[in-house]
């Protein structure tokens, strides 16, 4: 079988005081293409995670390797080219005057040629099917679009692994839906890895794999299937349980077998065979 971790950390630890370790022993991978959720409460160590991912901040000890490369203080900037980070305010990552200014600048650091960028600006503006508000400025924009001009500006840097740090937890249900349906999109060309730091279960049904995390420890790991059935686990450690997990779980009770709480046109359909026989 061929390996295809693209991340791996190993012992990861770290402390931002040198008293308390935000980050306690966490060992971890992440398979090339994959969509990886993690999950935990506030202060569950999963931001922390994600600076640590792109050089932020140097750890206590441990080891990161992203494509067989340990990350370090000299190949940093290389290692960040193949990354790329949206944070929950897009507000914090705006730098030019207009939509395409802005996605120009990361262009501009990046060294891509002039001659090259209007056509790369448009090609991933349409993307995010924001091509029409180039021209508008990126404040004056609804939270959804601003965060998907932040997506826009990252994905036109071509990086191998997104990362998005609780990018939609200061949005509407509009806006979130608007970027979780991007997110989606991205994921099944399966054209770069997606790590999505969030604490909303409800966000990591269509994930790969989810990581859950507790007190800067890995708490458990697994497919969605397998994480949000167990439901003392998660809501001893303060997370809640998606609305279908939990509507199959009660149907369950009263002997209905919906056969899987994550097919939830498949649930609809059986319990509609099962009111029309009685």
């Amino acid at each position: 079988m061929i390996d295809l971790k693209q991340i791996e950390i190993k012992d990861l630890v770290f402390s931002y005081d040198g008293k308390v370790n935000a980050l306690d022993g966490v060992s971890l991978s992440i398979q090339k293409g994959d969509y990886v959720s993690i999950i935990g409460h506030n202060g569950s160590g999963k931001s922390t995670l994600a600076k640590l991912l792109i050089g932020l901040m140097e750890v206590t000890s441990g080891e990161i390797i992203i494509e067989n490369q340990t990350l370090s203080l000299e190949n940093v900037y290389d290692i960040r080219r193949k990354l790329a980070i949206v944070f929950q305010n897009p507000d914090n990552q705006f730098i030019g005057s207009t939509v395409r200014d802005d996605m120009a600048f990361g262009l501009e650091n990046r060294q891509f040629e002039p001659e090259e960028m209007d056509a790369i600006i448009e090609a991933y503006a349409r993307r995010v099917r924001m091509q029409d508000y180039l021209d508008h400025e990126p404040t004056k924009l609804s939270g959804g679009q601003k965060q998907r001009v932040a997506i826009a500006g990252v994905l036109s840097m071509k990086p191998e692994v997104l990362i998005l740090d609780e990018a939609t937890s200061m949005l509407d249900p509009k806006g979130r839906k608007e970027v979780n349906d991007l997110v989606h999109e991205l994921h099944e060309s399966r054209e770069m890895t997606i790590l999505s730091i969030t604490h909303d279960i409800e966000e990591v049904i269509i994930s790969d794999y989810i990581i859950v995390m507790n007190q800067g420890k890995v708490y458990m790991e697994g497919k969605p299937e397998d994480i949000l059935v167990r439901i003392d686990e998660l809501t001893e450690i303060g997370l809640d349980i998606p609305f279908n997990v939990k509507f199959y779980l009660a149907m369950k009770e009263k002997g209905v077998d919906l056969k899987t709480p994550f097919d939830v046109k498949g649930m609809v359909n059986t319990l509609w065979q099962y009111t029309s026989k009685k």
